[in-house]
């Protein structure tokens, strides 16, 4: 699958898309000012997790992650030992000291989750992928101790897991809406998926014949799959979501085909994902990888 070779990059510590509300303009925004950060790694970082304006933690490749807790003045950087030729995906931070990291590799027991309870001093595998062709894309938490970890569809499931207790992964396929002819998501620094909430969440996917959005309302007890305007294709589809309350949401993606860059598209819903409609273009060719 295409995403396997997928590689998101983390551009100065940002989102990668700017999406603005239909009452404002950008040119009434005051743009934001980019300042050069020393991040601690020459590694590349792929995700990012800002807890406050002062925490921040950031991941990505041979097993590296990163923390700052000075609103970037300094980083601390280092590596998940066992993890070397990993790369972390997704990383998911709700203080100084407590963290998930998500992460890939070559093997199929690559697929993990870490988490840390001292400020990456050490670290513990809280789940690792049994199923050989297992691929996972993201995940996301309500609570520190309530999260979602989204796993790419296997002869027509898609092998999603969740936490309830910030400990123990469990396995809730039979909870997820059947998939489509080889419907998976990409990752995107972890944001093919999002929670909004106490208990909504939604998953952005693609490479089927059609890009739809996963919901649920009930912290994955049940879920609905709705289709959203976006072109899918083998390397195309929704590739990003998130929502700033229950109702208002903005996806986004596109294809990552060289031959074929005039895709990347973004589309907004008022009424929780289950339908969706295309703004204006944005001004860039490919494919959108990070909303906010």
């Amino acid at each position: 699958m295409f995403m396997r070779s997928f590689v998101a990059f983390l551009i100065s510590l940002f989102t990668c898309g700017i999406a603005y509300p239909q009452e404002f303009s950008p040119t009434l925004l005051h743009q934001p000012t980019l300042s050069p950060q020393n991040s601690g790694t020459t590694n590349g970082l792929i995700a990012v997790s800002p807890v406050n304006p002062r925490v921040v933690w950031a991941s990505g490749r041979n097993g590296t992650f990163t923390v700052t807790t000075n609103g970037g003045e300094t980083w601390n950087a280092g590596v998940v030992p066992g993890a070397e030729a990993l790369q972390f995906r997704d990383v998911q931070a709700f203080s100084a000291r407590v963290a998930y990291l998500m992460s890939i590799g070559n093997n199929p027991t690559d697929f993990r989750v870490y988490k840390t309870l001292d400020g990456g001093a050490t670290w513990t595998i809280q789940f690792e992928n049994q199923n050989p062709p297992g691929f996972y894309d993201g995940f996301a938490f309500w609570t520190p101790h309530r999260g979602i970890l989204h796993g790419d569809s296997i002869n027509g499931v898609f092998h999603d897991f969740r936490t309830l207790d910030g400990m123990t992964w469990h396995d809730i396929s039979g909870n997820m809406p059947p998939a489509l002819p080889g419907e998976g998501s990409f990752a995107s620094s972890g944001t093919c998926v999002t929670t909004q909430g106490g208990r909504n969440a939604w998953i952005a996917t693609g490479v089927a014949a059609i890009a739809r959005v996963l919901a649920t309302t009930d912290q994955g007890n049940t879920w609905n799959a709705y289709d959203t305007p976006l072109f899918s294709g083998p390397s195309a589809g929704a590739f990003t979501v998130d929502f700033r309350d229950p109702h208002n949401g903005i996806v986004g993606g596109g294809d990552l085909d060289a031959g074929d860059p005039n895709n990347a598209r973004t589309a907004v819903s008022s009424d929780g994902g289950v339908t969706w409609t295309l703004t204006n273009p944005p001004p860039v060719t490919g494919a959108i990888f990070g909303l906010s």
